[in-house]
């Protein structure tokens, strides 16, 4: 996989992905971007690469995270992605749900029965209340944080 540099100046990230595309890559990653730019600078780059990347290989975009990111980027044609935010924010007690984040130590959720995301089926959901994850986390029991990963895990596949 080739990948694709040149931090914020267009110029310099056409002239490499000109000279990766000479290369037989079985595919092309877009590096550099989700370290630290706006979502509008990261999105002017990605509206100025994508147009030239072959559509014929997958377009690969590193270390990309949170779901509207993601869905902001497949927008304009992105393929593939790998980030830690879905177990990184869930090992912290930040569950991503359909109504925004649920930040599941908050002590709202002491008493509360209905599962993370009502509208979610995964096992998490499908078993286990906000209020039982909520005692794991402050018990420091390891469970809740699988319970967590496993949801965020889910939710991001049906992005």
């Amino acid at each position: 996989m080739g990948i694709i540099q040149g931090g914020m100046y267009g110029d310099l990230r056409l002239e490499n992905l000109d000279y990766l595309s000479s290369i037989d890559f079985d595919g092309l990653a877009i590096g550099g971007l989700s370290v630290g730019e706006t979502i509008n600078e990261r999105m002017e780059v990605l509206e100025l690469l994508m147009p030239a990347m072959p559509k014929s290989t997958p377009r690969y975009l590193m270390g990309l995270g949170t779901p509207l990111d993601i869905i902001s980027a497949v927008d304009v044609g992105v393929d593939m992605f790998d980030c830690v935010i879905p177990t990184r924010h869930a090992r912290n007690g930040q569950i991503y749900t359909h109504r925004g984040v649920l930040r599941i130590k908050n002590a709202q959720n002491k008493e509360d029965l209905r599962p993370i995301d009502e509208d979610c089926n995964c096992y998490s959901c499908n078993n286990f209340s906000r209020s039982y994850i909520r005692h794991l986390f402050n018990c420091n029991e390891i469970l809740g944080s699988r319970l967590a990963t496993i949801h965020n895990i889910s939710f991001y596949l049906g992005v």
